[in-house]
């Protein structure tokens, strides 16, 4: 019995796909092994288990097929039954193929299993990738390594030694797919199915190809160069198409797909394509004003402070945010001063700050003086 692949992701059994891609994301971010490089070796292997356990859950519940399989039997392979069930007598398996064609063949339009040996596209493959912020902001390059499966270069992803060792399949004359009449409580059901003796390719090998053992594939490992525009952020995703797995039966390659995990700066807070940062000044720059220096993403700038400004004022500085990703535009970059009052003052500054207060009045403190009117 296969685990419950819902409560892995933690998602209910009516989840949309949306859903579940969305679940998913956040649980491999969560475990991705480059994550626990400095951890313990056996956080390190919990992890690892944790994110193989939640991409196997992902796998099925991003297949429809698979996911039915799952949501009626509990097992992504559908029902496993011995000599007495519907796969002993035959020899043939009961497999998700029988369970659609069966349910549709009395609509005359067959299921959507029913491919044969049509071709189907590649898997994908997922990464992650971690960069700093700066490198979010300005751009960079990464060189990947995955392993996926490729056409056998000896055999070109026949199988076969050479083309004498390929022949047109005798069971089912090329079609890559039989027809069987099942007994059941209900009456006979014919239904149609993956060829058992040609895999669905509609062809046998009759001398297989030595460099790959008659799969037609190879695993390689394969390093890629990743180019990284300026402006991602993390969680964002770039497609390499015809970089994942082999396509079967002919079809086309899977893509690479690279997930961008951006680390925080120490200083800058990012919203968007904006920036944020809080710059402190003391009391006496905050009543006199004064010019404020903040760094950048581009450099140093000079904010001009007014007289009497208050804590929590933001200074917008225009173009000095992040490059966005379509056009040539930059976000902006707000400073919020953030007034500092002294922790300690000597006895001499407290007589100093004692008689200044005494040559204030109440209108200078217009937010005091409101709150005084309220009460």
């Amino acid at each position: 019995m296969a685990k419950n692949y819902y409560e892995i992701l933690g998602i209910e059994k009516n989840a949309s796909a949306d859903e579940i891609k969305s679940a998913y994301r956040k649980l491999a971010k969560k475990y991705h092994p480059d994550l626990y490089s400095s951890a313990s070796d056996s956080e390190k292997k919990a992890a690892e288990e944790k994110f193989k356990e939640v991409n196997h859950a992902y796998e099925v519940l991003s297949d429809d097929q698979k996911r039915a399989a799952f949501d009626a039997y509990g097992d992504e392979n559908g029902p496993q039954m011995g000599a007495g069930g519907f796969g002993g007598a035959g020899g043939f398996g009961f497999d998700m193929d029988d369970i659609f064609s069966s349910i549709f063949s009395g609509f005359g339009g067959g299921s959507r299993t029913q491919r044969g040996a049509e071709p189907r596209r590649g898997k994908d493959i997922l990464v992650n990738v971690n960069i700093s912020f700066e490198e979010a902001v300005f751009g960079t390059q990464r060189t990947v390594s995955i392993k996926r499966t490729e056409n056998c270069p000896h055999c070109e992803g026949s199988g076969a030694k050479d083309a004498n060792s390929l022949k047109v399949c005798p069971q089912c004359n090329g079609a890559g797919r039989v027809n069987i009449t099942q007994r059941t409580p209900f009456g006979q059901i014919r239904t149609q199915s993956v060829c058992p003796n040609c895999k669905g390719t509609g062809k046998v090998i009759t001398d297989k190809c030595p460099h790959c053992g008659g799969q037609g594939r190879v695993e390689k490992v394969r390093e890629i160069k990743v180019n990284i525009p300026a402006g991602i952020d993390s969680g964002q995703r770039i497609t390499y198409r015809g970089e994942g797995h082999r396509g079967v039966n002919g079809g086309e390659k899977g893509s690479l797909v690279v997930e961008v995990t951006v680390a925080q700066h120490k200083l800058f807070v990012r919203n968007a394509f904006d920036i944020h940062i809080e710059t402190p000044i003391n009391f006496v720059e905050a009543a006199l004003g004064c010019t404020l220096t903040v760094p950048t993403l581009y450099g140093k700038h000079d904010v001009k402070i007014p007289e009497g400004t208050q804590s929590g004022t933001v200074f917008k500085i225009k173009n000095m945010g992040i490059q966005k990703l379509r056009g040539n535009d930059k976000g902006d970059m707000y400073v919020k001063v953030i007034v500092e009052v002294p922790k300690s003052v000597t006895r001499e500054q407290k007589e100093l700050l004692k008689n200044l207060e005494d040559t204030f009045d109440a209108k200078q403190y217009p937010l005091k003086k409101a709150y005084i009117d309220r009460q």
